[in-house]
């Protein structure tokens, strides 16, 4: 066992998949939280990005048979996923971000991305939409399908339509599938995004169609950042403390690589924080009906 920060290295490699990068301002605001908690502590975390899975798993091996680090992060879970397993095997602890705690594993947070995601739906409607359009990440996480299926069923237990369109975290996936949504023959008066970037594009278009927000259209983007606050009007967010939630990884890094038992903990309450980017739902056209 070392003490808390006695030359302590782990590991995080992003996936560089589609979109505008792996470094997205989430992870840009969590590692801002690790890296506070590790530096006074004589610790560090790596950084890596892979091409794909295989290059990921390639190396976790490196790392631990090199003695690289002494505990890794893995992220963004999907199903069937490998990576704890594999690390198991070469001795390497793991920290999941994200998770369930029965699974026996060290988890950060256990999130649950689905009431998340109905708090999301009855500001919406609150707001008097009744339709309501998401732009999602991509279906492949767990997180993102627990937000599918909580949206859903919050759209259809409120008596609204919804509609999911696909995207990849990038902003002209967030571009295209605003479009989308937009083109539909009774397209939403509301959408919320699965994170900043693809919702500071669907602001773009918004505008460039000449659309109002939020007095035509209002939008709701996931995880606030410096681009959510910036933008004009100011994007409303479903919002967690990402920085809060990097301290809470560091902790739970320290704890696992000195052999000490850690307990999972849930983030930060989810609240909805209101800007100038959602209002009530436009009143219909002329000829015009609302589904009931």
């Amino acid at each position: 066992m070392t003490s808390d920060g006695d030359r302590l290295r782990f590991g995080l490699v992003l996936t560089d998949g589609p979109g505008d990068g792996p470094l997205t301002p989430f992870y840009r605001d969590l590692l801002a939280g690790v890296e506070e908690h590790l530096d006074p502590r004589g610790a560090a975390v790596l950084l890596v990005t892979a091409e794909d899975r295989a290059a990921e798993l390639a190396l976790y091996r490196r790392w631990a048979r090199q003695h690289l680090v002494d505990a890794v992060v893995v992220t963004d879970l999907t199903d069937g996923d490998d990576r704890a397993a594999v690390c198991a095997r070469e001795g390497l602890p793991v920290v999941l971000l994200g998770g369930d705690p029965a699974w026996g594993l060290p988890v950060v947070d256990d999130y649950d991305n689905g009431a998340a995601m109905r708090i999301a739906v009855e500001h919406l409607v609150e707001l008097g939409h009744s339709r309501i359009g998401r732009v999602s990440g991509p279906e492949r996480f767990l997180h993102s399908r627990a937000r599918t299926a909580s949206f859903t069923e919050a759209t259809a237990a409120a008596g609204a339509v919804g509609t999911t369109v696909a995207g990849d975290y990038g902003a002209a996936s967030g571009a295209d599938a605003t479009r989308t949504l937009l083109d539909l023959d009774q397209p939403p008066t509301a959408i919320v995004y699965d994170n900043d970037v693809m919702a500071v594009a669907g602001l773009v278009v918004a505008q460039e169609r000449g659309m109002r927000v939020p007095d035509d259209l209002s939008l709701l983007a996931w995880d606030d950042s410096d681009q959510c606050r910036l933008a004009d009007p100011a994007l409303s967010v479903v919002s967690r403390d990402v920085h809060d939630l990097g301290a809470a990884t560091a902790a739970v890094l320290l704890d696992t690589a000195s052999g000490r038992s850690t307990t999972p903990g849930r983030s930060a309450q989810v609240r909805v924080v209101g800007r100038g980017s959602t209002g009530p739902a436009p009143r219909p056209r002329s000829g015009q009906t609302v589904p009931a």
